[in-house]
């Protein structure tokens, strides 16, 4: 029996979040101002993730700080941000829209990430995102999501303090990516989003040197596909938690593999340099397209189907 696109349900839960599609604006890229945010949800995403906040604004680093290479991009900007309390302003203009917003977060200490979290919760986001996986952040990303218990701890004082859903945002470049999450996943964590990009760099070989002013950035794109399917295939058979996969989407083909993985849902950025704003729209298409001639009715019969 083939199904009808209009009786085709993509809606997408992670934990308690409920989204009308699974795609969702990641962190990074037309997510600082509400009315960049307000085109990417015109243009089809379920929901967005906000640029990355911390306590103080922080201007990151100096140019060059972004690299197109062949089958991806390299960047690092460092973090920039207007800190918090400047951030508010856009949150109460995003939710004015109706928008479901994951406020990301970064910190260096509990401390940091509970007084930050308070604040986006007061401002009204849906959910938090912790970023404890930025490749090329000194002092916050790696350094803090490579420790199991520092992010245990850490995520379990968190869970103590605010009442909406916590998703932990990690990194491949890891030894034990199994290990953290679990640790994840013991200190209640609402899901995991996997993966942030990966410690790259690219020499220019004419002056011998970096590309990049700080020298090593964050790979992200097509060609990073792979990892992340194998990330969340392999997090997916070893916790119980939402998973939201994350990593060189461009298509529908591309999303629903990682739901296969065992996704709930998927995070855009660099696909929209391929496909432009609407790469949602198109994407939410192309799935229906082929969960119709493929005869599923429903996205969340396809979680985890590639597992034996």
């Amino acid at each position: 029996m083939v199904f009808g696109g209009n009786l085709i349900d993509i809606s997408a839960k992670i934990g308690s979040i409920k989204i009308k599609n699974p795609t969702i604006l990641a962190s990074g890229i037309m997510d600082q101002d509400a009315e960049s945010i307000k085109r990417v949800f015109e243009n089809g995403a379920g929901s967005i993730v906000t640029k990355s906040i911390g306590l103080k604004p922080k201007k990151g680093y100096l140019n060059p700080t972004f690299v197109e290479l062949e089958h991806g991009i390299l960047n690092a900007m460092g973090l920039p941000n207007p800190g918090i309390n400047d951030f508010k302003q856009e949150i109460v203009k995003i939710k004015k829209y109706g928008i479901p917003v994951i406020g990301s977060i970064f910190g260096s200490t509990s401390k940091e990430f509970i007084d930050l979290a308070l604040k986006m919760q007061k401002f009204g986001v849906d959910a938090l995102e912790l970023n404890m996986s930025c490749p090329h952040a000194k002092g916050y990303g790696l350094e803090i999501g490579s420790d199991p218990d520092l992010v245990y701890n850490i995520i379990s004082n968190l869970k103590n303090t605010v009442k909406i859903p916590i998703f932990v945002k990690i990194s491949s470049n890891l030894t034990d990516i199994i290990k953290l999450a679990k640790a994840i996943e013991d200190s209640k964590a609402d899901g995991i989003v996997a993966i942030n990009s990966i410690k790259a760099m690219k020499i220019d070989l004419t002056i011998r040197k970096p590309i990049l002013s700080n020298k090593i950035g964050g790979y992200s794109g097509k060609a990073i596909k792979p990892i992340g399917i194998r990330c969340v295939y392999e997090i997916s058979e070893n916790v119980e938690i939402p998973i939201i996969g994350v990593g060189g989407i461009t298509n529908g083909k591309d999303a629903i593999e990682y739901i296969m993985a065992g996704a709930s849902a998927v995070q855009i950025g660099t696909g929209m340099y391929y496909r432009g704003i609407d790469i949602f729209n198109k994407i939410c298409i192309e799935i229906k397209d082929w969960m119709e001639n493929n005869n599923y009715k429903k996205l969340s019969d396809l979680i985890g189907v590639a597992h034996i």
